[in-house]
């Protein structure tokens, strides 16, 4: 969340009253051939019809239209539309229409005067087949937004800052689920913070902007989404509050979701019981259910059409032929215990199963063996357009691992590595095992393991951030996560930390800073690094069980410990035989990925929670 202006005395809600009062009597550009205003043979109107204007926020120059002139721009565009959607105590404005009309689909999303501009496009050719949908998101807050520009060396906004890298996840990860399997035209998402008041937070308008920019464009999705973020102010529930407000809340909870179910919770909060954050997540939803409501109407009147016709589902003949060549291969390789067997027996049986579609004429002997991808007339459907590739086969064999191991689970309730649902991995620790570090601890859990490290120093350590208000903002405690390609003992890219790697350090981060003394008692600043040896799942939960203990070993005199894990749900049980109830997974490993489940992140200390997180894979959790 952005921080609070009103701090600091740099901050300007009306920068247009440092104008001149008077009206202008000349303009910048001289009437010469090298100006954009000279009009003796350009386009460009005369500078004659460029009038001062005064308004209450200063003033602006208003250009007359020409005679003759249309002034509802190309032909082939839909009418602009806008609506105001109740949210909370106050009103969004979503405006579509207006701006950046080349593209699948933009908006405008207003709070107060705080605008964020949203735009999503589509590659004209679809990619090769994946289990992965071609999701791109970019978040940008420009400085001009606050009239403002940039104290560093380099004015213009470049690299994305962390906190827009975690603001691009809060809007992929409550999207990627409504995407439609079978669409493979690469998408792109673009977020910009035009305007910022300092009072109004852009996050959760830019995922309200996001879902409803996706609702009224081509790409195939199954529901619209928006979010909200939830505060508690004594034992009121506020849906997004102010800056100011926030100041004072228990709660920064920030929830997305559809009008009948929740995608996505990222929430943090100071020791509150699981019952208040049960009540802020309903809260929340009626504001989402309420949102999306008012978007459906409004994707009614100016929705483009679905690309259903690209959608490219393998064969349903696939599936049976893939089940019944690995079938009891698969079951013994799913009960390996350790994960690097078992990924290489999973290895090797995919590339059985191919050698034998291949051999049996399904796919053509140039594509199994990675060179040309044209695939042949030799198996046909009962579509005749319907075709087989590669991938296709890779795509069911993930399908149908899945399925197998949701079977192992809930028929014969036992997980992969032999674990009951509700058995916790082995847990190991050590503190101080690095004699010249502050602070240092290796955490281990099962095959996931954590070695963290704490700095301490002085003020000149804190981290400076860099934000739209102008205010400088120093963080006197940051936790930096990093997950080497060694870990999970494949070779890949080592450098500036991901995505990933941003936002688990962020939920590490904010899961132990209430347990720091304040600065008053403790004046120093408290820099933990949590660098993962080993991994199989719940790696920021290790970070912030492993961070604890380090910040023991340096000394810091923390509040309570704290202890973070994973959990996961099984859905539709009575598939495989269960009585249809969700079945709940205690410390998930890396094979949640194959089971399409809700996901929840949850860090507490004796029933009080400082941090959890939720999303889901493949379904949805609908609130009952």
């Amino acid at each position: 969340m952005l921080a609070n202006p009103n701090n600091g005395r740099l901050h300007c809600p009306k920068p247009c009253q440092f104008l001149h009062p008077q009206r202008p009597k000349c303009f910048l550009f001289p009437n010469c051939p090298r100006s954009p205003c000279f009009t003796s043979k350009s386009k460009f109107c005369n500078l004659s019809l460029l009038l001062p204007r005064k308004s209450g926020k200063g003033f602006g120059i208003r250009a007359l239209a020409e005679p003759g002139v249309s002034t509802n721009g190309p032909q082939g565009y839909p009418p602009p539309y806008s609506v105001k959607i109740p949210v909370g105590d106050r009103h969004i404005l979503v405006e579509t229409g207006h701006i950046g009309r080349q593209a699948s689909a933009s908006v405008t999303v207003t709070d107060g005067e705080t605008i964020v501009y949203t735009s999503v496009c589509l590659a004209d050719v679809p990619s090769e087949p994946s289990d992965f949908f071609p999701l791109s998101v970019h978040y940008q807050e420009r400085f001009s937004a606050a009239g403002r520009t940039s104290g560093g060396f380099f004015k213009r906004e470049g690299r994305a800052k962390d906190h827009e890298v975690l603001i691009c996840r809060l809007i992929d990860r409550p999207l990627r689920p409504t995407m439609l399997n079978g669409f493979y035209h690469e998408t792109q998402i673009l977020s910009w913070v035009l305007s910022y008041d300092g009072l109004h937070s852009p996050d959760s308008l830019a995922v309200t902007a996001a879902g409803i920019a996706v609702a009224l464009s081509e790409v195939p999705n199954s529901k619209t989404i928006a979010g909200v973020r939830v505060g508690l102010i004594g034992d009121k529930f506020i849906v997004n509050p102010t800056t100011k407000e926030m100041e004072d809340s228990e709660l920064d909870l920030l929830l997305a979701g559809t009008d009948n179910a929740i995608l996505m919770i990222e929430g943090y909060c100071d020791f509150l019981p699981e019952e208040k954050l049960l009540q802020a997540v309903a809260v929340g939803q009626e504001a989402v259910r309420a949102i999306c409501n008012e978007v459906e109407a409004l994707v009614k009147k100016c929705g483009k059409a679905k690309m259903l016709d690209a959608i490219k589902l393998p064969p349903p003949e696939l599936y049976n032929h893939v089940e019944e060549i690995s079938g009891d291969e698969l079951v013994r390789a799913l009960q390996i215990r350790d994960k690097i067997p078992r990924r290489k027996a999973l290895l090797s049986l995919e590339g059985e199963v191919l050698t034998i579609l291949t051999e049996k004429g399904y796919v053509s002997k140039d594509a199994a063996l990675g060179g040309s991808e044209t695939i042949p007339d030799i198996f046909e459907d009962e579509d005749e357009d319907e075709e087989v590739v590669v991938d296709d086969v890779k795509l069911v064999f993930k399908e149908v691992t899945s399925k197998f191991l949701r079977r192992r689970i809930v028929e014969g309730g036992r997980r992969s590595d032999g674990r009951s649902p509700d058995e916790i991995r082995p847990i190991n620790s050590k503190c101080g095992l690095l004699p010249r570090a502050h602070g240092s601890a290796l955490f281990t859990r099962g095959e996931t393991q954590s070695l963290a490290v704490v700095t301490l120093g002085d003020k000149q350590m804190a981290q400076r951030i860099d934000n739209l208000v102008g205010v400088d903002e120093w963080k006197r405690f940051y936790l930096q996560y990093t997950f080497p390609p060694s870990c999970v003992g494949e070779v890949g890219r080592n450098g500036a930390p991901s995505r990933r790697e941003i936002g688990h350090g962020m939920l590490a981060e904010r899961a132990l800073e209430p347990i720091l003394p304040s600065e008053d008692d403790f004046p120093y600043t408290v820099r933990v690094e949590s660098t993962i040896t080993e991994s199989n799942g719940s790696s920021s939960m290790a970070s912030v069980c492993g961070g604890c203990l380090a910040l023991q070993d340096a000394g810091v005199p923390i509040k309570c410990s704290i202890v973070g894990i994973a959990m996961g749900m099984v859905l539709e049980t009575e598939e495989f035989g269960g009585d249809g109830a969700p079945l709940i997974l205690s410390d998930i490993t890396d094979l949640k990925m194959h089971l399409g489940i809700w996901i929840l992140r949850l860090l507490e200390m004796k029933m009080v929670v400082t941090a959890f997180q939720m999303d889901i894979k493949d379904s949805i959790v609908i609130l009952t």
